[in-house]
This record gives structure tokens, C-alpha cells and sequence, in this order.
């Protein structure tokens, strides 16, 4: 029997913008939504039962994610994954996103970092080789970390520029054999520095798992 497509099924009235960004990204994360493939507002709007309002509006917080992009006398595609785009924003990413959990290890709450420790646990328990793209942003351990900076200008440009972008990647990475548990080793040796509260340390071991992962994700794409 075929799988239901994410794309598939009627959403509540609540949120309902809400739900159909997250299900046009879940499906692009997915690569049930291909680079560069053209989205025909008619088509995903008759298989959600939604009107186009809320899908255009859907489309439009999408494309500020760079996720989805307008082409003239075309209209809305998922955005092309170009490989000279990603890695200058590995590069970026790496000295960005290592200064966000320095500057984090000296301004984290204990909240924070309990909530790191729930999301660490939750990695720990998930089955060997899942790789999840439906989770909250909020529930995301790089998010945290770079919320928990509490500097604005790092948070625009990781959040906003490149966040989304990276969720793409990662996911499509994630299922490289044996990367799954050094992640866990890696995000734990984060965890560590941060509630040590030392910058030195968690700026390091940052820069060093963003090194494992980008390689990992040149990999995937042949890089």
C-alpha cells in the first residue's frame, strides 16, 4: 500500500496557517517536495481542504525561510538546494553558530539547559537511524542554544538566514551510517561545556560537531 503524502488529509480551522507551513516544510525537509519543483497552489490546496488564502499566506512565510522562492510567469517552487549557496553558509554557519554557544555558555538559564537535558534524553530513546523533521523549532538543540545567546544580530542571521535551510540538510544527512550516535556524543559534549558555564569549552566543542556535521553533509551531496 502506498503512504499517505504529508500533503495529504483536511487541517482544523485552528492555526490553520500554522499547520500548512509546517506541512510544506515537513515535505520539503522529506524530499517529498523536490528542489526546484513547482507547487501548484490549486493542487495542494484541493488535497489539504484549505482555500488559497491561507495557503498563500503558507507560501509566503516559506519563502522568507528560503525555502520556497517566486519565479515571474511561473509562481511558487520549492527553493534549489545549490551546493556553492550551502557551503557558504556552512562556513558562515560554523564561526556563527560556535560564537552563539560561546557567548550562550555565560547567559544560559537553568531552564534552558534543563530543557537541553530533555531533549538530549529524548535523542537517546528515538530509534537508531530516525531522523525527525517534525519536531517544534522550539525543541530544536541548536535552537536553544542560539536563543539562549540572547544577542539579536546572531539570532536574525542563524534563525532567520539560515536555520530553516539547515533543518533541509541535516535531515537529508542525518541517515549517514553511525552519524546518528555522534551526534548524541557530540550535542551531550555541548551540554557539558554549557553547564560548566565555560565559553572556552563550548565554543570548541561546537565548532567541532558543526565540523562533523558539515562533513557529513558534503558527503550526502557528493562534496
Amino acid at each position: 500500500m502506498k503512504p499517505q503524502s504529508i500533503l495529504e488529509g483536511p487541517v482544523t480551522q485552528s492555526s490553520v496557517v500554522d499547520q500548512v507551513v509546517d506541512r510544506l516544510e515537513s515535505a520539503i525537509i522529506a524530499g517529498e517536495l523536490t528542489s526546484g519543483e513547482r507547487l501548484s497552489e490549486q493542487a495542494i490546496a484541493s488535497s489539504m481542504g484549505i482555500s488559497r488564502g491561507p495557503l498563500r499566506e503558507a507560501l509566503r512565510r516559506l519563502e522568507g525561510r528560503g525555502l520556497v522562492e517566486r519565479v515571474p510567469h511561473i509562481g511558487a517552487r520549492v527553493a534549489p538546494i545549490l551546493k556553492q549557496n550551502l557551503e557558504e553558509i556552512l562556513v558562515i554557519r560554523e564561526s556563527l553558530e560556535a560564537l552563539a554557544c560561546r557567548i550562550a555558555a555565560e547567559r544560559i538559564t537553568d531552564d534552558e539547559l534543563r530543557n537541553l537535558e530533555t531533549i538530549l534524553q529524548r535523542q537517546k530513546v528515538r530509534p537508531r537511524g530516525e531522523r525527525s523533521y517534525h519536531e517544534s523549532p522550539d525543541q530544536d538543540f541548536h535552537l536553544v542554544i542560539i536563543l539562549a545567546s540572547r544577542n539579536q544580530k546572531l539570532i536574525s542571521v542563524l534563525r532567520d538566514d539560515i536555520y530553516y535551510l539547515m533543518r533541509v540538510h541535516r535531515y537529508r544527512s542525518g541517515g549517514r551510517p553511525g552519524r546518528s550516535t555522534g551526534v548524541i556524543s557530540e550535542h551531550r559534549a555541548i551540554f557539558d561545556a554549557l553547564s560548566e558555564r565555560s565559553p572556552e569549552k563550548a565554543e570548541a566543542a561546537m565548532r567541532q560537531h558543526l565540523i562533523n556535521a558539515h562533513t557529513s553533509i558534503r558527503k550526502t551531496l557528493g562534496g
